[in-house]
C-alpha cells in the first residue's frame, strides 16, 4: 500500500499534518464554545464525508478488503469516543494545556501494546510512565494555582480520558495505513464517526445558524487534510519514528491560543510537557521493542 519514500521526508510531512490539525483544533474550539462539541463534531464530520469524499471517488477505488473495512469500522468507535471527549475538554481548559496532556497517550500506548500485542513492560517504560505522570500532576497543579474553576477539572479529566483512547488510536492508525490507502482511510473515518455520532441525533443534534457554516467547513477541510498526511506518511514510516512530531502541537497550541483565544502559558504547562516529553522519549529509545503483531490478528 505505499512507495518507497525517505524517512526524514515522511517525518516532515507528518509534523505538517499535526500543524494542520492543531490548527484544526482552534477552528474547532470556536466551534465548541458555540455549538457544543456534539454539534460541533457532529456537523464537522458531515461536512468531512463530502471533503474528503470527493478526492476518494475521482480516484476510482477498489471496494476495500474486508480487513480494511473492520479497522475502518473499529478505528471510527474508538475516535468518536476519543474526539468528543477531547473537544469537549478543550472548550473548558487552554489549549495548550489540552495537548500537553494528551501527551500522555504515547505512553498509555505501550500498556495497550502490552495488553493487546503481547510486548513486555519493562524497567524503562516504568521509569517513563513516572515522568510523564508528574508532569501531568504538575499542569493539574497549575491549573488549581489558577484557579480556572470546577469546569475546567473536569475538562481536563475528559482529555486524560481521552488520551487512552488516543493511545489506541495510534496503534490502530499504524495498522490501517498497512491495509488501505490515505484517501480511503480519510473517506471512511469521516462516515463512520458521523454515523456513530448519529445515534445520539433525535435528542442532542440542532441546526446551526449560517453563520458557522464557514468554519465547519474549514474545520472538516483541515482535518481531511491532515488525515490524509498522516496516513501518507504512517504508510512509510515506523510508528515509533514519526511519534515525536506529535509534539510539535504543543507549540501550534500555544500560538493559536495566544492568537485567536487570548489564552496565556503557564510555567506549570511547560514543566508538565517536557516531563510527559521527556517520558515518551526515553520510552521510545528503548531497545526491545516486540515486532509489529499480525494485522488480522489484532482486530
Amino acid at each position: 500500500m505505499s512507495r518507497p519514500a525517505s524517512p526524514l521526508f515522511a517525518f516532515a510531512v507528518a509534523s505538517l499534518g499535526i500543524a494542520i490539525f492543531s490548527s484544526m483544533d482552534a477552528v474547532m474550539k470556536g466551534l465548541v464554545l458555540a455549538l457544543g462539541a456534539y454539534n460541533a463534531l457532529t456537523w464537522r464530520m458531515m461536512a468531512g464525508i463530502v471533503a474528503s469524499g470527493v478526492p476518494y471517488a475521482l480516484s476510482r477505488p477498489k471496494r476495500p478488503s474486508r480487513a480494511a473495512m473492520r479497522l475502518h469500522l473499529l478505528r471510527a468507535a474508538v475516535s468518536a469516543v476519543m474526539t468528543l471527549l477531547f473537544f469537549w475538554g478543550l472548550g473548558r481548559v487552554p489549549m495548550a494545556q489540552a495537548i500537553a496532556l494528551a501527551f500522555i497517550a504515547p505512553i498509555i500506548a505501550l500498556f495497550l501494546a502490552a495488553w493487546l500485542l503481547k510486548e513486555r513492560i519493562t524497567r524503562v517504560t516504568i521509569i517513563a510512565t513516572a515522568l510523564a505522570f508528574a508532569g501531568v500532576v504538575l499542569i493539574l497543579f497549575g491549573q488549581a494555582q489558577a484557579q480556572l474553576g470546577r469546569e475546567a477539572f473536569w475538562g481536563a479529566i475528559a482529555i486524560l480520558v481521552s488520551a487512552v483512547a488516543y493511545a489506541w488510536n495510534i496503534i490502530l492508525m499504524r495498522q490501517q495505513s498497512l491495509v488501505a490507502g490515505a484517501l480511503e482511510v480519510a473517506f471512511y473515518q469521516s462516515l463512520f464517526i458521523f454515523v456513530v455520532f448519529l445515534f445520539a441525533a433525535p435528542w442532542l443534534l440542532e441546526l446551526p445558524s449560517v453563520e458557522h457554516a464557514p468554519a465547519i467547513v474549514l474545520a472538516a477541510v483541515l482535518a481531511t487534510m491532515s488525515l490524509f498526511l498522516l496516513s501518507w506518511a504512517y504508510a512509510r514510516a515506523e510508528a515509533n519514528y514519526l511519534a515525536p512530531t506529535e509534539y510539535t502541537g504543543f507549540l501550534w497550541a500555544t500560538l493559536w491560543g495566544w492568537v485567536v483565544f487570548d489564552e496565556g502559558v503557564s510555567l506549570f504547562t511547560v514543566a508538565g510537557a517536557a516531563l510527559i516529553v521527556g517520558g515518551c522519549i526515553i520510552a521510545a529509545r528503548r531497545r526491545d521493542h516486540a515486532p509489529v503483531a499480525d494485522t488480522e490478528a489484532q482486530i
